[in-house]
């Protein structure tokens, strides 16, 4: 079977999928809470999920670069919201797993996607590929924490939030001190969500870099790293 044609397939029977699932009643306030142009279907987060890998398991891609075909015509040809989380959900089979060629696809979607939902849905994969491929992403969230747009600036921020132990504490840091005098609501919650979450493996090293940057950190950040640590 030719490329194109299980690209077609997959998309189609996700489209098919999702709008047998619709549901008008939750739409609108979906629409609505985010902020949204793109319609919405009223389909929940776990629901687009299940569909996608039904979706792909009867008509799975055949090459990495069917896959990346699949995601970016999916997303650039969204109709409705859920469709741009079905193409954001396809990057997490087995066959994008720690390629590196995947950066840019998770590049176009942030850049092009540019609302929290849709760039926090693929900082998960961003950290995966840091550890599969650390020599090289290092440098490249480190320029992209002083990108003139502030969802890769954010992007950038988050990627090592499920890292735990294997959380790089001196890109963590650079990162975010590249960033401590942005005024952008969503840079100051980024910095202290990705504190917050590493404080559950090294509250010592949060406490401290808080402390270090107290007067540079914005109430916010600070509120949120510290959150869960004892006062």
């Amino acid at each position: 079977m030719a490329a194109t044609e299980v690209t077609t397939e997959l998309i189609d029977a996700i489209r098919r999928q999702l709008q047998a699932a619709a549901d008008p009643s939750r739409a609108a306030g979906a629409q609505a809470y985010m902020k949204s142009q793109m319609p919405s279907l009223g389909v929940r987060v776990p629901e687009v999920r299940r569909i996608v890998k039904t979706a792909a398991a009867a008509h799975p891609p055949g090459s990495l670069a069917e896959l990346q075909s699949t995601v970016l015509a999916l997303w650039r040809n969204a109709a409705c919201r859920e469709e741009r989380y079905a193409a954001i959900d396809l990057t997490g089979l087995k066959l994008a797993a720690g390629e590196l060629s995947m950066l840019a696809v998770y590049e176009e979607i942030i850049r092009t996607g540019a609302w929290w939902d849709l760039v926090d849905g693929v900082a998960h994969r961003l950290g995966s590929l840091l550890l599969a491929h650390r020599a090289e992403l290092t440098p490249v969230l480190e320029r992209w924490s002083r990108d003139q747009d502030f969802w890769v600036r954010r992007a950038a921020i988050t990627a090592q939030l499920g890292a735990k132990s294997a959380t790089d504490t001196v890109l963590l840091a650079a990162v975010i001190e590249a960033n401590l005098k942005d005024p952008e609501f969503f840079i100051r919650k980024a910095i202290g969500w990705a504190l917050r979450q590493y404080a559950r493996t090294d509250p010592d090293w949060v406490r401290a870099f808080v402390e270090q940057h107290w007067a540079d950190l914005s109430p916010l950040s600070r509120t949120e790293a510290l959150r869960n640590l004892p006062a």
